[in-house]
């Protein structure tokens, strides 16, 4: 699909900017979707010639025991580069990734990859695939064809990841920051639908993914989320602030709206609470 260039300066593009492109550029689209029926949900409506990313398989590596590195690890970077060249993305490329939860899983989980990666002009399409609907661009069941493959050059993540023990040592510590980006009542202890425990990380302060979001579940203008993190940041340097989700998936929706703000450098905790809560770990409950 040929779309003409536009001048982006961020890292996520709403269908109207898309709209709105007057040069010419091959943009290659990526449907990044995550769930057992990944491929069925893809199958069903996709925007035309996007292409398909599996976070259970292209995103994550998963082995046997969610307690070595959460219940979505990172792949090895060879492996990652094995599949942008398999999509024909090359370091040139643009991409546009979207998925069907309005930008807050695969898609910026891919974000954050791709720009682990060193790529620079990768972008999450605000409301993923509701808003391509709303929007009437071509939606189909047709699968495109296999492209060109490519050769993507990758041999180690160049984003500020953090493990466990470093986890441990700091989300305690007043000149860190661990952000929990999970709802609320999770969070909290209430419930637990998905892990084996219910809590949090003591230290860590709870900021819902959903906070980057307006009524709409698009996301924020760059002012607000500027304005929200900065407040909730304060004097802390960038680089001393980690965050978290269950998996390490939902995290990567938060570092998009850091990096949105204007804060770049922030670390991802990969193994997150599916890895945190199943390792004997101290657990605190409430608003603690």
């Amino acid at each position: 699909m040929k779309f003409n260039r536009y001048p982006f300066i961020m890292n996520i593009i709403t269908t109207q900017k898309l709209k709105d492109i007057s040069s010419q550029e091959q943009v290659i689209f990526v449907d990044a979707r995550g769930g057992a029926d990944a491929f069925e949900r893809y199958k069903a409506a996709h925007l035309e010639h996007a292409l398909f990313a599996d976070l259970e398989t292209d995103l994550s590596e998963k082995g046997e025991n969610a307690a070595n590195g959460g219940r979505h690890p990172l792949p090895e970077p060879g492996a990652f580069s094995a599949f942008l060249g398999k999509l024909g993305i090359a370091p040139s490329s643009t991409v546009v990734v979207y998925d069907d939860k309005k930008g807050a899983n695969a898609a910026a989980r891919f974000w954050w990859m791709l720009k682990a990666a060193g790529h620079e002009n990768v972008y999450v399409l605000s409301g993923g695939l509701d808003a391509l609907k709303a929007a009437d661009f071509p939606i189909t069941q047709e699968i495109p064809g296999s492209p060109a493959e490519t050769n993507y050059p990758l041999t180690e993540w160049k984003l500020p990841t953090v493990d466990m023990n470093h986890i441990s040592e700091i989300s305690t510590d007043p000149d860190f920051m661990v952000i929990d980006v999970r709802e609320h009542y999770r969070y909290i202890g209430e419930s637990e639908p998905i892990d084996l425990v219910a809590g949090h990380i003591p230290g860590a302060v709870n900021i819902a993914y959903t906070s980057n979001l307006d009524e709409s579940g698009e996301f924020k203008s760059v002012e607000a989320l500027r304005e929200m993190y900065k407040s909730a940041i304060a004097d802390r340097k960038i680089e001393n602030v980690i965050v978290h989700c269950g998996s390490g998936v939902t995290a990567c929706h938060t570092l998009l709206a850091l990096s949105e703000a204007g804060f770049d450098g922030a670390g991802l905790y990969v193994g997150s609470w599916s890895e945190w809560s199943r390792n004997d770990k101290p657990i605190a409950i409430g608003n603690n």
